[in-house]
Formats: C-alpha cells, structure tokens, sequence
C-alpha cells in the first residue's frame, strides 16, 4: 500500500495542498489497507506533501491497524486528549489541507479552526482510484464470478408463492456462501415493484408469470465490490409488451459493450444504448444514468452519464446497466462490470443476460 498514500502525496504537492487527510471509510482502506470502524473517536491518516504519513489513532486501536499491516508509522491519543492538536502537531501551522470527502461534518469544522485552509481532496484522490492496477482488476473479476454464482442459483430461491422478502434472505446467505465477506445490498423487484430502480424487498409475494428484477452485490474479503443484476420469469408467460421492451433493452446494453474502450468518453457509452431505446420509443422509460464506477465502493468515479466528457483509459471499472420502467406495471434492467484494458473493454460478468425462466 505504500505506493498509494506516496502517489497521493506526489498529487498534492503537484496541486500545492500541504496535506491529504483521510478518516475512516473507502478511502483510507485504499491507501492503506486499514478497514476501520467509523466510531466517533477520530481515526485520521495525514499525509504530507512532503516527509513521512502517519495514522492517528485513539490508542485502544493501535492493535487494530497495527494487525491491518499498515505501513506508515502510528500515533496514539489517549482518552482525554484533543486528537485535533496531535493531527495539527504534525503539519505546519498555516497549512493548506484537503480531506475525504466523506468526512465528517463536525471534523471538518474542528479541522478548519487548526489550519489556513480547508478543502476536499476527492478529485486528488480520484485520479488514483479511478485506475485500477492488476491486482484491483483481479480482486474485481473475482467478485464478479461471486456473484455470477449466486445468479446461477437463482432456480432454488425465486418462485411463485414466495415473497420478496423471503427470496432476498436466501440470495444474502448466498453472497456471503459465494465467496463475499459482506452483502452491500439485495434488490429483489417482483411484477410492478420492478419499476422502481432502488426497490429492495417487500412483502409482496411473487405471482405466476411475473417479471423479477434482481439486483445484487457485496464485498469481498479483499475490499472490492461486486453488483450485478439480471431479469428472471416466475413461471408463466410475461406480457407481450414486457417481452418487446426486454428484447430492446439487450440491444441496448449489447451496443454499450460493443462501443466502450479507451478512447471513448463516458458520456457516449450513455448516449448509443439510450438511442437504442429512444429510437423504439422506450427513452422516457430509462429514468438513470447509464453506469458507475466501482471498486472499494459500489458507486464511485467515472460515472457514466450524460455531460461526462471524461475520457475513458485502461483500468477503469463501471457499470453498464441500461433499464427500462414503466410504473404500475414491470421493469428491467441488464447490469453487467467492465474494465478497460489496453485496447478494449473486459466484462467481468458472464451470467446470461438473456431473460431466465424459473
């Protein structure tokens, strides 16, 4: 991990910050490996733009990130100690510093009494995590083989007579049987539950013939998220009208995997499978964006989205999940993890798209 805190330290002095200062959360797992409990004792690595990095810990968890191996030296603060002045003793008093962009309001205050300048360094730190290197992108095609698992089970779970409810109990002991270390969400939308993208679970119990939007994810014992979702039938027939949308809507995602690579902007990834389903009269039923990135959290940078002109390069991981949702009535979506590589794009989901009949 000590390339990673060093490359945030070589952006800050590039960008003129005096220090990087990261509490509990992705962020800090990312530089150094420490998973810590996001408590209301301050946790706090501070990296300077230039000499040593250190983590600033209530000392009762000194153990704890001394067990993480992290790799820059420890500094502890006791129970009645200000943790503030020990992090301000070690940057000069007019520093300019940037903080996660998850850190806590009433840290970010106590911070900005301490030194000159208090900003966000998200955008520096998301030009290191938007770019995975090898061992990311393999800890990423594992997740998404865990979870393919789970979708291949799907059959013993998800059938008529059963509630959302008690499907998505079965899927979460199956994520972490699967090969996760914890389930990050379930989404189990049945019949018109699946017009609604963020749906979880309910009550509903799962009639004949309906359509089921299954949307799932967790994250593995190396810290790097899986989340995919596929379409399933409850026996029966679907509608018609759901079976043409559906038929779109692969079209669509196919042609987003054909077309993303280095090279190509995010925005355009967007752009080609929503004129797929514009030009069948389905665009007003794609209601989000095309995709996320994804790693140590599920939704992280570069997003894939209309007014993103970022440029996408080797090593960036996303989302490329297309849906269509007619409220009252169903809904769909094809949610496949990709990555960049050299001179095309790797899919790290293998599932079939097609939709499944249970």
């Amino acid at each position: 991990m000590t390339s990673r805190w060093i490359r945030a330290q070589e952006l800050a002095r590039a960008q003129s910050v005096g220090a990087v200062l990261v509490t509990p959360g992705a962020d800090l797992r990312y530089l150094t490996g420490y998973h810590a409990k996001p408590l209301e004792r301050l946790t706090c690595l501070v990296v300077p733009a230039d000499g040593p990095a250190t983590l600033v810990v209530p000392a009762l968890e000194r153990a704890a990130a001394e067990a993480a191996g992290v790799d820059v030296e420890i500094a502890t603060w006791g129970e009645t100690d200000d943790p503030y002045a020990l992090v301000a003793s070690l940057l000069p008093a007019d520093a300019t510093v940037a903080v996660d962009n998850q850190m806590w309001a009433e840290r970010v205050l106590a911070l900005q009494d301490r030194f000159a300048r208090v900003g966000l360094a998200g955008p520096l730190l998301t030009q290191l995590r938007m770019r995975k290197d090898t061992d990311e992108i393999a800890a990423l095609r594992d997740a998404g083989a865990a979870i393919d698992r789970v979708h291949a089970r799907m059959g013993e779970w998800l059938r008529p007579g059963r509630t959302e409810r008690e499907v998505g109990a079965d899927i979460a002991r199956a994520i972490v049987d699967e090969g996760h270390a914890q389930v990050d969400f379930v989404i189990v939308g049945s019949g018109p539950n699946g017009a609604s993208p963020h749906h979880e679970v309910s009550d509903r119990t799962i009639e004949l013939g309906d359509p089921v939007v299954v949307d799932i994810g967790g994250t593995t014992a190396a810290g790097y998220c899986s989340d995919s979702t596929r379409n399933y039938l409850a026996g029966g027939s679907a509608p018609a009208e759901y079976l043409e949308a559906y038929a779109v809507l692969e079209e669509a995602q196919r042609v987003q995997r054909e077309h993303a690579r280095p090279g190509v902007t995010a925005e355009s990834v967007d752009a080609v499978g929503r004129q797929v389903l514009v030009d069948a009269g389905l665009g007003d039923l794609f209601i989000h964006r095309t995709g996320h990135g994804i790693g140590t959290e599920t939704h992280e940078e570069p997003y894939i989205v209309e007014g993103n002109a970022l440029v996408l390069e080797p090593g960036m991981a996303f989302s490329i999940e297309p849906g269509v949702y007619l409220e009252g009535r169903f809904g769909a979506r094809i949610e496949d993890i990709a990555v960049c590589t050299d001179d095309g794009l790797e899919v790290l989901n293998h599932a079939p798209r097609a939709l499944t009949v249970l």
